[in-house]
């Protein structure tokens, strides 16, 4: 077995989110947010090519030669897939590898609020789905997609950079496109989409004004779309996309905003009370009081209007973290480290106030037993260097590279 198909196997055993090979340092995996050693001994430049020329085609390293970046995907079969980003650092390459397990998880095995699986269902509009980098975005969409692909006839048209869950078509028919071998871009991929029938959208991250006003236009001609963004919340979220427009053409933005929006999903991971990490989701509803908060550009008075909000399953950051910790399911320091505002969620947490679950919908079940969080950094993952996941699994000692 090749060196580098150990190591991917060593990640799904593991539960690792991510793999990182940098010269200097030794193979490391991060496994619930901690980076944790493989070995001892120390990569250099040319074990970190001759590891990563293993999965990556020839074609594509070409690309990276002449480049200095590359993203692809890569399958193993009974494994998963994993998303490789290759870079250069001081002159040398350097790779992270990020796993995307094989099977899609259940939308109710994720502790996720019950409302997402009614969001995904339905006809029109847009859902954001926001969060800095690692904090399960990825596993959430291709969650309610799924959801929607078990209970909903129509066409699902996934545009990604690369494929990360691999779908299989139920109810729904599924295509997938990938940036890049698919089709030459997402500008194009987008151009041609509606003459392809989708009824339900996934564009991927939406980094500037073209493909935010794509992913509104699609929206607005009746079409239900997905897409990401680096936000750290709502507020936030609604601040990067006005970002995205000159001042004269905010004012048609913010109208069409108002209009299409149908929820911001903010997510984070952080460490249970248990093993592992859980899922804190803020959910802004585009009620009719937000939607004129919105129209009117009146961005900062949004968050209140969630904390105030009777729509179901509306809910902060903050009072799901104090909802949280009452029942036991993450700590007070880590609901305060987390928090967007430490100070008002000490308030709820001493004053017992009302966390926002009220009777606005169910709030989040935690994972339920064998399913794993809103990421990719389920429970059960050791993090002795040298532990193995279990007795006949390698251990992390048994690397020695001899390249």
């Amino acid at each position: 077995m090749a060196m580098m198909e150990r190591l991917l196997r060593l990640m799904a055993e593991k539960k690792a989110s991510d793999l990182f090979l940098s010269p200097g340092s030794p193979i490391q995996l991060k496994i619930d947010g901690a980076t944790t050693q493989v070995n001892a001994q120390r990569l250099d430049a040319q074990m970190v090519a001759s590891l990563m020329r293993e999965i990556v085609e020839p074609r594509h390293w070409e690309a990276f030669e002449n480049h200095n970046e590359l993203n692809v995907g890569y399958g193993l079969d009974g494994v998963g897939s994993f998303r490789i980003n290759v870079f250069r650092q001081r002159g040398t390459p350097a790779s992270v590898i990020r796993y995307i397990p094989g099977e899609i998880p259940k939308l109710d095995t994720l502790g996720l609020p019950s409302m997402l699986g009614e969001l995904i269902m339905e006809k029109r509009g847009l859902i954001l789905v926001v969060g800095a980098t690692g904090s399960g975005k990825s596993t959430t969409l291709a969650s309610m997609l799924d959801h929607r692909n078990e209970h909903k006839s129509g066409h699902i048209l996934t545009l990604e950079d690369p494929i990360e869950f691999a779908f299989r078509s139920k109810r729904s028919i599924v295509n997938q496109r990938q940036i890049g071998s698919d089709t030459e871009s997402l500008e194009i991929a987008l151009r041609n989409a509606m003459r392809q029938a989708p009824d339900c959208i996934l564009i991927g991250e939406i980094r500037d004004t073209a493909t935010m006003s794509a992913a509104m236009a699609y929206a607005q001609s009746g079409h239900l779309v997905l897409a990401t963004l680096h936000a750290n919340n709502a507020n936030h979220a609604l601040n990067r996309i006005v970002s995205f427009y000159t001042p004269e053409n905010r004012r048609v933005l913010l109208s069409d905003l108002s209009a299409t929006l149908k929820a911001v999903i903010s997510q984070r991971l952080i460490r249970s009370k248990g093993e592992g990490r859980i899922p804190v989701v803020e959910v802004l509803l585009n009620t009719r009081h937000v939607a004129e908060l919105i129209e009117q550009g009146r961005l900062t008075e949004v968050k209140e209007a969630i904390e105030k909000s009777m729509a179901a399953g509306s809910r902060t950051f903050d009072q799901e973290l104090a909802r949280m910790v009452r029942e036991g399911l993450i700590g007070r320091e880590d609901a305060l480290a987390n928090a967007d505002s430490p100070t008002n969620l000490l308030w709820m947490l001493e004053n017992d106030a009302d966390d926002g679950a009220r009777d606005r919908g169910k709030p989040a079940a935690a994972p339920q037993a064998g399913g794993a969080p809103a990421g990719r950094t389920g429970a059960g993952a050791q993090r002795g260097p040298a532990e193995p996941a279990d007795a006949d699994g390698p251990s992390f000692s048994e690397f020695l590279l001899n390249i």
